[in-house]
């Protein structure tokens, strides 16, 4: 392993990663195992590319120096980022799995039990079926999950850096809030979103932020499209915020003119959602019971509205397309996991079809801690409630926002979307 400086986190925090996996690949009586999947080759590394529709793998010995496999033009990435000391890599004209089998059977695995990840993204299953066909000495095993196991329980370094893709997010939906007004389109707010969180030292995150407004709430991930915002709508958004690939996540919802009773009862619910699981969430508590408790209160409305996912999901690591965990652990009737310290979930007690044609949404993303949990955010719950006017002539621009040629920063667009309400 080479010691440097210039990582995510400290040599230790990835020589622990790397020590932890090898037990659990001793006690799975592993030899070695092949992690393809970008999440966990950014957990074990800090190797990162958004070039991964190319073939990419660590292979991790139980008692021997790990290789990369990777497409030739991402090798750079491994050198300038990560740890790893021997990378083997391949043409766009090669053949990734004959290299990835042929770097076996040279490091001594090729007759030794080896783990791949069955269930990854990026292991498709016509490769799958040649490394089968090619690696016939050994015996491979299903080792998917053996690095999520890992990933599950946040150090507290990982925590930190989850604290600054919070502040990120939190930028980010507050001035998408002050920008979703009568008169701006869908993709006004998402500029002011986008360039706001990327100014809080946000970098891309898997999934560009939610913004729906009207009627358009009601289609599940429906996102900007350039719809303009009618008086006595409401918007929908959710903002993942991101920082080295580790995300938070947070939904609120703007309305344009009076909040309705409706509307209120809405909030309302969601906000007690929260604040009952939060009471009791924390080590102990079971997936199942905290599933139950947001379902219930959710559901217990006079407004028409259900909660029609589960209620939450473990948060961290992403590439796109999806910034959740959900595939670690995901808040579920009939999961009987115990929380634990370190764990980190988006809450999402979401309310779909509000009188029957609107989603709204309020939401948290918490760690748990020794005795419960807390939230990375500090942002107001309530919808934020606009005078129906709309918004001032010319539309928002995040250009307003620049610095002009004469050096002055001039009025910003969130600042516009304040003096038009």
């Amino acid at each position: 392993m080479r010691e440097r400086d210039d990582m995510t986190f400290e040599p230790a925090e990835y020589r622990r990663r790397l020590f932890e996996l090898r037990e659990r690949m001793a006690r799975r009586q592993l030899d070695a195992v092949v992690i393809t999947d970008p999440e966990n080759l950014m957990y074990l590394t800090d190797y990162q590319t958004t070039g991964y529709s190319f073939f990419q793998a660590l292979v991790v010995p139980l008692d021997d120096e790990p290789v990369m496999i990777t497409r030739e033009m991402e090798e750079s990435n491994v050198i300038a980022r990560t740890w790893v000391e021997q990378t083997r890599p391949y043409p766009d004209t090669g053949d990734a799995i004959q290299e990835l089998v042929l770097s076996l059977k040279q490091s001594g695995l090729g007759d030794k039990r080896v783990g791949y990840e069955r269930n990854s993204y990026f292991f498709p299953a016509y490769q799958q079926d040649r490394i089968h066909t090619s690696f016939q000495q050994g015996t491979l095993m299903d080792c998917f999950g053996i690095v999520e196991a890992g990933r599950a329980r946040k150090s507290d370094a990982e925590i930190e850096v989850m604290t600054r893709a919070a502040r990120a997010a939190q930028a980010g939906i507050s001035a998408g809030l002050a920008a979703a007004v009568a008169g701006n389109t869908e993709n006004d707010v998402a500029a002011e979103i986008s360039a706001a969180m990327f100014r809080a030292g946000g970098e891309f995150p898997a999934v560009m932020p939610y913004v729906a407004s009207g009627p358009r709430s009601m289609i599940g991930h429906a996102t900007w499209e350039g719809r303009t915002i009618e008086p006595g709508e409401h918007v929908f958004l959710e903002v993942g915020g991101c920082y080295r690939r580790y995300h938070t996540a947070l939904m609120r919802t703007a309305v344009n003119g009076e909040l309705s009773p409706s509307m209120f009862e809405a909030q309302e619910r969601m906000k007690l959602a929260l604040a009952e699981l939060r009471s009791l969430m924390g080590p102990g508590l079971t997936v199942s019971d905290a599933d139950s408790l947001v379902r219930r209160v959710i559901s217990d409305n006079s407004i028409g509205a259900r909660l029609i996912t589960r209620s939450g999901y473990s948060i961290g690591i992403a590439f796109p397309p999806s910034w959740d965990e959900g595939y670690i652990l995901s808040l579920n009737p009939g999961d009987f996991t115990a929380l634990e310290p370190g764990m980190t979930f988006h809450i999402i007690p979401w309310m779909w079809g509000v009188d029957g044609d609107k989603t709204v949404g309020i939401s948290d993303t918490l760690r748990i801690t020794e005795n419960g949990c807390e939230s990375f955010f500090d942002l107001d719950e309530d919808f934020t409630v606009h005078d129906d006017r709309g918004a001032s002539s010319p539309r928002l621009s995040v250009l307003s926002a620049t610095p002009g040629a004469d050096g002055a920063d001039h009025a910003s667009s969130t600042d516009n979307a304040k003096e038009a309400t």
